[in-house]
């Protein structure tokens, strides 16, 4: 009895980990179906891309009938708001306008939505599905197609062209200070893609802090023998491992344990960990 007992046991756990494991491998096969982003990097040819604002929304394909999130899950909007948008399959963002992203996420995840929450949303269009000819060519399309459903909720994401580097970060720092996440770069000769590519990338300003150096861990590969990283631990009592942005001699005589270094970083994750931290310097440097 026991033995049957503990067969089932195996069989049902089993069945969990292989239904769990095929619903994440659907998720990343359903997420290659969109174009995803890669983070920009300084000397990047800026002339190459046309430029638009990263919103924060919620991404949303429209399939001429129905909005999709990225892997697949509908959203369920309301019919005054899908009955006049195009039969034209699009790509974008619903969004509800700067620092409102949490009351954006819980109308568009509600499985009957609330026409009050859907009144301030508008659908961001930057892509057509599957669509041919260059980005900059659909880029003019996405146009056409907005103006001529001439709906208030459906709008064409603003791409322009911006001459150098520079150009680029004053205009990240106007978007920020009017609320924005960032910027988004797509390359205006690219085919229609899926999947992560350097076709698209996302800019956004790099934020910086300090944190008490608590600990080293030993470089491996080119870095045996000196610093690998820097385990470190902010004011908040956060301990996570500084690795990237140090000069060979940083690593061969690495900061103090106990002195305070300066860190860049792009975001902050779940747990309170600085995403993408570099770095920056010994905070009694100059």
């Amino acid at each position: 009895m026991k033995s049957i007992r503990h067969l089932l046991l195996i069989v049902i756990a089993s069945a969990t980990f292989f239904a769990l494991f095929a619903t994440q491998v659907n998720a990343k096969q359903n997420d290659s179906n969109v174009l995803l982003a890669k983070i920009y990097q300084p000397g990047t040819d800026v002339q190459q891309y046309l430029v638009s604002e990263k919103f924060d929304g919620v991404r949303a394909v429209w399939d001429g009938s129905t909005f999709h999130t990225r892997t697949n899950h509908v959203i369920a909007a309301p019919a005054w708001f899908t009955k006049n948008l195009p039969r034209t399959p699009l790509d974008g963002e619903l969004w509800l306008g700067h620092g409102k992203f949490e009351a954006l996420s819980g109308a568009v995840r509600k499985d009957v939505p609330i026409d009050e929450e859907w009144r301030g949303i508008s659908y961001m269009v930057f892509e057509l599905p599957n669509a041919t000819g260059t980005f900059n060519e659909r880029a003019k399309r996405i146009v056409d197609i907005v103006k001529q459903a001439s709906i208030p909720q459906l709008k064409a994401v603003k791409q322009y062209r911006i001459n150098d580097e520079a150009t680029l970060n004053k205009r990240l720092k106007q978007i920020v200070a009017q609320g924005g996440e960032g910027l988004m770069l797509h390359r205006a000769d690219a085919a229609y893609i899926t999947g992560r590519s350097d076709a698209l990338l996302k800019v956004k300003l790099l934020l910086d802090a300090e944190a008490t150096v608590i600990a080293y861990t030993p470089g491996r590969g080119k870095n045996t023998g000196k610093l690998g990283a820097l385990v470190v631990e902010t004011p908040e009592g956060v301990h996570f491992k500084l690795g990237t942005g140090f000069t060979d001699a940083q690593r061969t005589d690495p900061p103090k344990i106990g002195s305070t270094v300066t860190y860049t970083y792009r975001d902050i994750s779940r747990t309170g960990k600085p995403k993408f931290a570099s770095f920056l310097r010994v905070r009694n440097e100059q």
